[in-house]
């Protein structure tokens, strides 16, 4: 998107590199990653980052709004609420689709939005990586608002553990071993010294928690969660003797209520130009013409099962509970990075660390997927290459976004006159 860095990067590249590349990637954990890794990083230009900066802003005021819980709490299943819910999330994350105007211009439409920990250690890992193989201008970078590696790395450790020796926090999932992102899980653990723990190995004796440790029973003073209720639910035979709904003594690294309160349920609140329209289905008096222009999107899903683009009435009409869906205007992403063949189209996540004693969360990294398919994702891309997971390179004086920054900071102080 950058054509003078692009071009180069293009020319430079070769399949011998990009072999050695993955080869390291696989090897380094002794571990093969399960998901397409794309063959580059894509070069964001300072254009389309402002105003991606701005969208984001516009997102996070509403984040922001100590309204917003209140807002969002129906959001929450009744049977999956989580006790000792905190004031706000510790991480989100906002996924930008890149489009394009008819004068050629890009600019970003909001997708999706989690308030959920995303990828956080593997992405300056893989940054790390790009860079020990491939050439990259050394004057970008993927970092927002003038971090590094150190200093991202010590947030990190500082949120997650809030002064717990590592082996009291735990990374909570189901089947950690057998997740798609369990090479983040590696990353978390070398950088922090936190495991990754099964749920169904989590104890309890009374409201205390704890887990065997090397053949050692720890107690679990901090849980970072990574276990996604709609997955664990589809496995009612794997339960242990904890239960996230259970009243425990315990603090949060990211409390399991948000997954849904940051959510699609958000987007319906959300008023900028950068979010595409979007409507609670059964809050609609009818449905728009054009549905073929619409996607369908179930609330409480993820990884994209269950979305429909372009609906029928028929389809609409066969909904047993309309209140579980929104329908927001489809998007067209633009396929702007050139490749050898096609060129990709991408999306940017935007990734947030929010610290407890914070007035506002921080933009943090980043992370890009590339798509050549109808939709982001790997059953859309089969065979095809330059698709994946990657990550943003960008000017980081831009990233830092000073006139936005102060105008967030101002408009929270009008929040809490």
């Amino acid at each position: 998107m950058q054509p003078i860095f692009r071009q180069t990067y293009n020319r430079r590249f070769s399949e011998a590199q990009y072999r050695k590349f993955l080869e390291d990637m696989n090897q380094c954990f002794n571990y093969h990653i399960p998901f397409r890794i794309a063959e580059t990083p894509v070069f964001l230009p300072p254009e389309f980052m402002k105003k991606l900066m701005e969208g984001a802003h516009d997102v996070v005021q509403v984040i922001c709004d100590p309204q917003f819980p209140e807002r969002t709490r129906a959001a929450i299943p009744a049977e999956h609420y989580v006790p000792n819910q905190n004031e706000h999330t510790l991480f989100f994350s906002l996924d930008f689709a890149v489009c394009q105007d008819e004068a050629g211009k890009l600019y970003p439409q909001l997708i999706e939005l989690q308030g959920f920990p995303s990828l956080f250690f593997y992405q300056d890992w893989l940054a790390k990586k790009y860079r020990q193989h491939f050439w990259l201008p050394e004057n970008l970078t993927h970092f927002f608002n003038g971090l590094d590696s150190e200093r991202y790395t010590e947030l990190l450790k500082k949120v997650l553990l809030n002064g717990h020796k590592p082996e009291n926090v735990i990374l909570l999932e189901l089947e950690p071993e057998r997740q798609h992102t369990r090479i983040d899980f590696l990353c978390t653990e070398a950088a922090t010294g936190i495991r990754p723990v099964c749920i169904t190995q989590v104890k309890k004796s009374g409201k205390q928690l704890y887990y065997l440790r090397d053949g050692k029973k720890t107690p679990i003073h901090r849980i970072y969660n990574r276990l996604i209720f709609d997955e664990w639910i589809q496995y009612p035979e794997k339960r242990g003797e904890f239960d996230l709904t259970d009243e425990v003594e315990v603090e949060w690294a990211g409390h399991p209520n948000w997954f849904f309160q940051i959510s699609k349920y958000t987007m319906p609140m959300l008023n900028s130009p950068f979010v595409p329209e979007t409507h609670f289905l059964h809050q609609l008096e009818s449905w728009p013409d054009d549905l073929e222009n619409y996607v369908l999107k179930p609330l409480y899903s993820f990884a994209g099962s269950g979305v429909i683009i372009g609906p029928t009435r028929e389809q609409l009409q066969a909904l047993k509970v309309p209140s579980h869906y929104v329908l927001q205007k489809r998007i067209e992403y633009a396929p702007v990075v050139a490749t050898p063949d096609e060129p990709a189209k991408c999306e940017v996540r935007v990734m947030y660390v929010w610290e407890p004693d914070a007035p506002a969360p921080t933009a943090v990294t980043d992370l890009v997927r590339l798509s050549k398919g109808a939709m982001i994702g790997v059953k859309y891309n089969k065979n095809k290459r330059w698709v994946g997971g990657s990550l943003g390179l960008f000017d980081p004086e831009v990233g830092k976004n000073t006139e936005l920054l102060q105008k967030h900071k101002q408009q929270l102080r009008n929040f809490t006159r």
